[in-house]
């Protein structure tokens, strides 16, 4: 069978040559990156596969070496300068491989550049261009190479995976000796500080927090890059060591060694997978691509959680253990260079202070330990130790690090029912001064979810939704963090009623409990709040809470989302709704701890989630409820009254509408549009579809009717990038508030809105239709709620579904949860009644489930694989259990 250096060979003197070579190669390079996806797919471990591609890479590079420098530039028997050699250098030296990552290679000579050496780079880089390679090359003399090694610890870095492809054996041989020699010989220090300095920047810029849900697999927190780190720094203290196993080994215990092993392979397969199924070096695990990389590795739904969340819960607890291995090297290596005044984070050896704590000790600036035994000695110390770094606003040394993560046996039933240990826990919470920073440690370091339980079944836990911007463990840290910023006058401009009430608490620490586990519930059968309820009780049990205290931590685990929906679902304005919720609360003392952990778990979600208009709903819906627990007459306040003068315009032009735009910052990012007219039926459809076609995303919006038969309607409106509409265009606004004005008095046709095109991202997104009615949450209309993927124009289909059915819209209430939209109307038919009619309702239920099922055309490119939206933090309240004919959910 002829090889691919016959093929080759058989080209010369061919029209197109260069052409002709490329396509030959990349016949031959196709066929072998396809049995390596294959074998990818039947389970072949990561890195296995990797080297496979890597493997693939040299046998093309080394055919096209052959093919230039003997068949067409041979040089048989080439002067000194002449010499030429191919190396692999980076992660390709290192012999690994993604499928579409790029080939860093260096053409190395003994001196300065021939023309022989120049034409052999020249077509052979062509050629790897022809073949759409991404190749990063230099070509360098020894002396150039040595040199830029020590003066730049980049390519130093790269050059320690330096490998031989092709060319001259001795020049190769001589080069890689001299660099390990000037690397052995070289202080470490300089070059595991550029390392360190160099993660730093890189997790800055792709993000600080480990667990996003749409992580970088390559250069994000835990991700490849971290572990490539600490290769880098084993390869720099032993550089003729393959891959520096020498020095991992003994930096390592056999069990992390076995984790690092273990991350390394995983984390290829997720790249290896992602880079297919984008058919590109993607390197962010992205919504749309994580079900097709889960059902790629073999993933399945168990129970409530789908197999996405599973797969990227897996992500999220190796991204925690490659900061634990990072943690547990540094403590190591420290230990093992102190003699020589060798510090990995601050480079200075410092000296120790006793701290009041038997075993503990400040070291260099860092809360340290005297050694594992105290931990054996009194396990109670694996929670003090933490105490103390809060208290002495310490950092944990590495090697203390290290000690908690090795000593985790010790953590069992005697311990977490410890009285000591709850109140070390309980100071954390609610005394301590960063608890945020405290507790994430606690957490990478496995010990919390040791020591609880019920934390430890939401360490990484995802929710396949793009509400959630964290996995739930750090979603509730960053709450927690949010609450003690709100306690100390952080945030007293953003929130202040919250950073006036949460003085008035009289249980901090029951506040801070049930912060800490408001979403322990999550992928319960039972669902979130009663899951969560039960699991809540069981760890305040163990704990050793007073009775009344697990009573309070309880119910604000089962109620933690009833503000919310409360306020962003129903009519706030409603005396019903205000009756209703004062019910639920019960007391002033919930009231309050009820808004602090609401204001907190909004906030902690995401960016851009919280803004003004969540608060104004907020704080209108707690003042009503808190008059009413003094005993004052229920008022409500006149959404009218407040916009007085638009009124009066309206009398006087027929309709009037004015703009509020929000600043771009930290908390508004929307702008405010508020139109008053004469009602008539089919005004607020009318609306919504001059909205849509303005291209203005409705994330909030409420309607108020006067007895006069006056409507003033309020939209907070974004435009496609999820800023202030009219923020970068201030025509726009001109123009749409111009247009609603015209639609308001009837004097242009209203076209419904195009259905739009899905885009990739959305339509990843299986979201589930629900229709509820309920005629018991309103003394004089009857509420629908509806549920599903969002999209622009579907308030206004909505609207005009209802319009159809000849109901009046009496009020309207917008939510966004991510790709699902969750819209309440108050509703009535023709004579201002209920709808009492079951004929009616279930024509109304179908017409508004058909809207709802409606989905955009799915968008062009490679498949997308739908995976069920989680929607676990919007469901519906507490109502009344809806009418026959409207069923929660299909």
């Amino acid at each position: 069978m002829p090889t691919l250096d016959t093929h080759l060979d058989a080209l010369v003197g061919s029209a197109g040559l260069r052409a002709s070579v490329a396509e030959t190669l990349r016949s031959h390079h196709d066929a072998a990156r396809e049995k390596v996806a294959a074998k990818l797919a039947n389970g072949l471990p990561g890195v296995e596969v990797a080297r496979l591609y890597a493997a693939a890479a040299d046998e093309m590079l080394t055919a096209l070496w052959r093919f230039t420098t003997q068949t067409l530039y041979p040089a048989p028997n080439p002067t000194e300068a002449e010499k030429l050699a191919l190396i692999a250098v980076g992660g390709y030296g290192r012999g690994v491989l993604a499928p579409f990552s790029d080939l860093d290679i260096v053409f190395l000579r003994p001196w300065k550049t021939t023309a022989r050496t120049e034409t052999v780079a020249e077509f052979m880089l062509y050629v790897l261009w022809d073949l759409g390679l991404k190749v990063g090359s230099s070509a360098r003399s020894v002396e150039e190479a040595l040199g830029l090694a020590r003066s730049d610890m980049t390519i130093r870095t790269a050059l320690l995976e330096a490998r031989p492809i092709a060319g001259d054996a001795g020049l190769t041989l001589d080069f890689l000796t001299r660099f390990h020699a000037l690397v052995a010989g070289a202080d470490p220090r300089a070059f595991i500080a550029a390392k360190m300095e160099e993660r730093d920047t890189r997790h800055a810029r792709t993000g600080a927090v480990r667990y996003r849900v749409e992580p970088n697999i390559k250069d994000g927190k835990g991700g490849l890059r971290d572990l490539n780190t600490l290769f880098w720094i084993a390869r720099s203290l032993a550089p003729d060591s393959p891959l520096g196993a020498r020095v991992l080994d003994e930096l390592l215990t056999a069990r992390e060694r076995r984790a690092f092993e273990e991350a390394f392979d995983f984390l290829w397969r997720v790249r290896c997978h992602l880079h297919l199924a984008a058919g590109r070096a993607e390197e962010k695990l992205t919504f749309d691509l994580q079900p097709e990389v889960a059902r790629r590795m073999g993933w399945r739904g168990r129970g409530d959680e789908p197999a996405v969340e599973r797969f990227m819960r897996r992500y999220f607890i190796v991204a925690r253990d490659v900061g634990a291995l990072t943690r547990a090297m540094s403590a190591t290596l420290e230990a093992r260079q102190q003699k020589k005044t060798l510090s990995l984070s601050r480079l200075i050896p410092g000296r120790k202070r006793n701290l009041g704590v038997e075993g503990l000790v400040e070291d260099g600036g860092r809360l340290s330990v005297t050694g594992p035994e105290v931990f054996v000695e009194d396990p109670v110390k694996l929670l003090t130790l933490f105490v103390c770094a809060d208290q002495h606003d310490l950092d944990v040394h590495p090697h203390a690090f290290s000690a908690v993560t090795r000593s985790l046996s010790l953590v069992t039933p005697r311990l977490r029912r410890d009285p000591r240990a709850t109140a070390a826990l309980l100071h954390i919470l609610a005394h301590g001064q960063r608890p945020y920073r405290v507790l994430t440690l606690m957490n990478e370091a496995g010990l919390l979810g040791r020591f609880l339980p019920e934390w430890g079944r939401i360490v990484g836990q995802t929710q396949f939704n793009m509400y959630h911007a964290y996995t739930v463990d750090e979603h509730t840290l960053q709450a927690i963090g949010i609450i003690n910023d709100i306690g100390r006058g952080k945030l007293t401009a953003d929130h202040p009623l919250a950073s006036e009430v949460i003085h008035l608490i009289a249980d901090p620490e029951a506040l801070m409990l049930a912060m800490l586990l408001h979403d322990v519930g999550k992928g319960g059968d039972r669902g979130q709040l009663e899951d969560g309820a039960i699991a809540a009780r069981r760890a305040c049990e163990r704990l050793g809470l007073e009775p009344r205290r697990i009573e309070i931590v309880v119910w604000l685990v089962r109620h933690h989302l009833a503000l919310s929906d409360y306020a962003q679902k129903r009519d706030v304005s409603d005396p019903a709704t205000v009756r209703a919720f004062a019910e639920l609360v019960g007391d002033p003392e919930r009231l309050r701890m009820l808004l602090v952990l609401t204001v907190a778990d909004i906030r902690a979600v995401g960016p851009g989630v919280w803004n003004s208009w969540k608060g104004q709903l907020m704080r209108s819906l707690y003042g009503a409820v808190e008059a009413l627990f003094r005993g004052e007459d229920l008022k409500t306040a006149d959404p009218l009254a407040e916009h007085a003068d638009l009124v009066a315009r309206a009398h006087a032009e027929g309709a009037a509408a004015e703009a509020r735009s929000g600043a771009v910052g930290r908390i508004e990012q929307t702008t405010e549009i508020a139109l008053a007219a004469r009602d008539r039926p089919g005004l607020f459809a009318d609306l919504a579809a001059v909205l849509a076609a303005a291209g203005a995303d409705v994330t909030g919006a409420r309607v108020a009717t006067a007895p006069d038969g006056t409507v003033l309607d309020v939209f907070q409106v974004q435009d496609g990038a999820d800023q202030p509409y009219g923020h970068a265009e201030p025509r726009r606004l001109t123009s749409l508030i111009r247009a609603l004005e015209a639609a308001a008095r009837g004097e242009t046709p209203v076209a419904p809105p195009p259905m739009p095109a899905a885009s990739r991202r959305r339509a990843v997104f299986d979201v589930r239709p629900v229709v509820m009615i309920d005629n018991a949450a309103s003394a004089d209309a009857t509420v629908i709620e509806v549920s599903g993927a969002d999209r622009p124009g579907l308030l206004a289909e909505l609207s005009r579904t209802l319009t159809d059915h000849d109901l009046s819209i009496r009020s309207a209430h917008v939510a966004g949860f991510g790709e699902r939209a969750v819209d309440s109307f108050y509703v009535a038919d023709g004579k201002g009644r209920k709808l009492t009619s079951d004929v009616l309702l279930d024509e109304v239920h179908r017409a508004l489930e058909a809207v709802l099922d409606r989905t955009p055309a799915a968008p062009s490119g490679r498949a997308i694989t739908a995976a069920r939206a989680s929607a676990r933090d919007v469901s519906g309240i507490g109502v009344p259990k809806p009418v026959p004919s409207a069923p929660e959910a299909r």
